[in-house]
């Protein structure tokens, strides 16, 4: 369904389709969950993105040009993590151990020919990460990616903002207890902390954002 108009700046969510073998995956669940709340003066929109390389960023871009956000986070699946994982840097290789949704699986691929060889994200990860753990939210920041579909998206979207002031990542997340029940000893969280760490992590972000405004705007 549309969103009602808003005078409130967006904040952009995205999360993927289950993929896999999975049924579900998290990080829709989790931005889903957050979709139409009011967080630090922001309207959080959602959007989900297949998992298929080159679709996955055709969709990203059409979120973009039609929500113009302030402030974009991407949230993606990863088993085997332990916390909420704010990734460091994007770089511009698609290598997939497996097929994506619509199976193709490109091998030591770029993400975009003649882009740089990687992006660094322009969230305050460490203040989003130290937040975190100080309200005992496992939380760290990842210094890979992976080279699936979670990067892809996470290179195309710092590509695609990297002439904006508009900040933006991405945040793996670890998978829902009932996906870790069948998986041998997988780590899991609950969905209601992922909801509780993410909305005091993009609370950060904000206020974060607001406050190197403010101090541009005071030099003036």
């Amino acid at each position: 369904m549309p969103h009602a108009p808003s005078r409130l700046p967006t904040l952009l969510l995205t999360g993927f389709d289950p993929f896999g073998g999975e049924t579900l995956n998290p990080s829709w669940l989790l931005a889903q969950a957050l979709d139409g709340q009011e967080i630090a003066g922001h309207r959080v929109v959602a959007r989900r993105l297949p998992c298929v390389f080159g679709q996955a960023l055709d969709q990203l871009h059409q979120g973009l040009h039609d929500l113009q956000p302030a402030l974009v986070l991407a949230l993606g699946q990863a088993s085997g993590r332990t916390d909420l994982s704010l990734e460091r840097v994007a770089i511009n290789v698609d290598d997939a151990r497996i097929p994506d949704n619509a199976g193709a699986q490109p091998i030591d691929q770029p993400v975009l020919p003649e882009a740089p060889a990687a992006y660094f994200s322009t969230l305050p990860i460490k203040a989003m990460v130290a937040a975190l753990r100080e309200a005992g939210i496992p939380a760290g920041v990842s210094q890979t990616a992976g080279t699936f579909v979670c990067n892809h998206v996470f290179f195309g979207l710092q590509h695609a903002l990297r002439d904006s002031p508009v900040r933006s990542g991405f945040m793996h997340i670890p998978l829902l207890p009932e996906q870790a029940a069948r998986h041998a000893h997988a780590p899991s969280m609950s969905l209601a902390t992922m909801c509780q760490g993410l909305r005091l992590a993009l609370q950060v972000a904000l206020q974060v954002q607001t406050d190197l405004r403010q101090s541009a705007g005071s030099l003036n």
